[in-house]
């Protein structure tokens, strides 16, 4: 669970990120390890953060989520420039997948284009060509057509539980701030470190 503190900082920055003018205020690198120990990373966006933690969606069939499956332990930062003298959030935590009507919810709100495109893509598989994809897209909004678009199975969302939080603001002559928060069983603890 995370700590109504922490929460209300992050959603405090976040909203200032996107007012200072980031232009996506919620990209943020995820992290992830294969099952030979090779790290992954890549830019997902944050779809919504509660006292659970930071949510992302994905095909759980990707790199990504089989990633995920074989080890829960991933990382996630934020990097927001534009935000004061430049705010980093680094989070670390375990991935669970979100109950199956979460996902629903979520994938109904999506645009029908997007919606068809959960369908069509095999993320992260070979594509021969690029007219196999749109083929694959064309299929699938006959299919649909003249009615809502179903969640696919393979397609829904993750919540980071964090165990580590930690905010770093930029300061002039690298005289910058971090605060850590670390969670030991339900305990939240925070300390100043050395930038």
């Amino acid at each position: 669970m995370l700590k109504p503190e922490i929460l209300d900082t992050f959603v405090q920055l976040l909203d200032e990120a996107g007012k200072a003018g980031e232009p996506e205020p919620t990209a943020m690198s995820l992290a992830t390890v294969d099952a030979a120990g090779r790290v992954s990373s890549r830019i997902v966006l944050l779809k919504g953060a509660d006292e659970r933690g930071f949510r992302f969606y994905t095909n759980y069939e990707s790199d990504k989520g089989s990633q995920v499956e074989s080890h829960p332990q991933v990382a996630l930062c934020f990097h927001w420039k534009q935000l004061r003298n430049a705010v980093q959030v680094r989070v670390e935590g375990v991935s669970r997948k979100v109950l199956p009507e979460e996902s629903d919810t979520y994938f109904a709100t999506r645009p029908r284009a997007s919606q068809l495109g959960a369908w069509a893509s095999l993320q992260s598989q070979t594509l021969p060509d690029r007219d196999t994809f749109e083929q694959r897209y064309a299929r699938y909004e006959h299919e649909f057509e003249g009615r809502d678009v179903p969640r696919p199975p393979n397609w829904g969302g993750y919540v980071v539980e964090p165990d580590m939080v930690e905010f770093w603001y930029g300061a002039e002559y690298r005289l910058h701030e971090r605060v850590r928060w670390s969670r030991h069983g339900q305990t939240w603890t925070s300390r100043l470190l050395y930038p």
